[in-house]
């Protein structure tokens, strides 16, 4: 007899788990799901469990996630498998990864070294995606799409039209505002003209998962060519864990290390370095935005708490450039760094 905890009006779900599973004795639970529109369920039947990943109908020759997920499998990136869908009903029947994240991992540890040994399996896994992956040509979804000037100042306006005017109320004058576009035009620009490789596009501790000492990497739909940067600056300043300096300067020496055979010839660590720390800015910046949007559009308090410390990681990278200390004088002058977001 099937038991099912979730929200009504899923019985279209039935059929397709009877099929795939070849029973009906299965119990069903919801999952807490991620900031998008998708909706996650964990299929339990005897001493198996599987995910069920429901989003909208999908061609299954034209699916990002799909896409991504061959691609990436091909090439030797740990994903889940799948184990059954219906493209119709926007069904995806996934292997359970289970909930032991790269993010529990940190925070249990001892001490943040304790942790090393699992980051580096973490650069592993995208020294594949950035390397193997993009240098197999195919008709992936991720070739298609890419973060360009346009792309990085969509994100970083994010950041202005959902932090600094939507929670902050910050009245931008004529004069600041046109400061502000130019300083993200600048930025934007300088990272578009970095060589592109296939980023995963959200490389945080949360969508990386641990599995019998194998790290698997998931929500990867949205992977697109970019700077390798991107996903370090993702992983290495990541708003869900506080890694200290030497911990990811560790974990950037290995990935530089473990990239070799693919750097260029004419590879120089102090451009590297520079761009990090630009891509830092707009990364971070990204990243406060969304979390302000979930509160300034819906007001979902859940991700105020990473505002601080997120905002601390994008002034500490702006300090790196003093062209752009009028965009550091606005996170000053709006209260950006000093507001309790917690009690909004």
């Amino acid at each position: 007899m099937r038991i099912f905890l979730m929200v009504t009006h899923d019985e279209f779900l039935v059929p397709f788990l009877d099929r795939s599973l070849g029973s009906n004795a299965y119990k069903v639970f919801s999952l807490a799901g991620d900031a998008s529109n998708r909706r996650y369920y964990r299929v339990v039947l005897d001493n198996q469990s599987w995910v069920l990943m429901r989003w909208e109908p999908f061609d299954p020759n034209n699916y990002p996630f799909l896409s991504v997920l061959n691609h990436f499998a091909k090439n030797g990136v740990h994903v889940p498998q799948v184990v059954s869908m219906s493209p119709q009903e926007g069904l995806v029947l996934l292997e359970d990864l289970g909930d032991y994240t790269l993010e529990r991992k940190f925070w249990e540890s001892q001490n943040q070294e304790s942790s090393m040994d699992f980051y580096k399996m973490a650069i592993d896994e995208i020294v594949k995606i950035h390397h193997p992956a993009t240098l197999d040509k195919s008709d992936c979804t991720a070739f298609k799409i890419q973060f360009d000037t346009e792309k990085f100042l969509w994100e970083m306006n994010y950041g202005k039209d959902n932090l600094l005017s939507g929670v902050l109320k910050f009245p931008f004058s004529e004069q600041r505002n046109k400061e502000i576009s130019d300083i993200f035009l600048d930025i934007c620009s300088k990272l578009h003209a970095e060589p592109k490789r296939i980023a995963h596009r959200d490389y945080h501790s949360r969508n990386l998962m641990l599995k019998l000492d194998q790290m698997v990497v998931i929500d990867f739909q949205d992977a697109r060519l970019g700077p390798i940067q991107y996903d370090l600056v993702s992983l290495m300043r990541d708003s869900y864990v506080d890694m200290n300096d030497s911990m990811a300067k560790s974990l950037i020496n290995y990935y530089l290390e473990q990239s070799k055979p693919y750097l260029p010839k004419d590879f120089s660590r102090e451009h590297f370095d520079r761009i990090y720390e630009l891509q830092s800015i707009q990364r971070c910046f990204k990243a406060c935005g969304s979390f302000a949007s979930f509160y300034h559009q819906r007001e979902d308090k859940r991700y105020l708490k990473y505002l601080s410390g997120t905002l601390r990681r994008v002034m500490k990278a702006i300090n790196e450039f003093p062209e752009y200390k009028v965009f550091g004088d606005v996170l000053i002058d709006s209260g950006a760094l000093e507001r309790k977001y917690e009690s909004l």
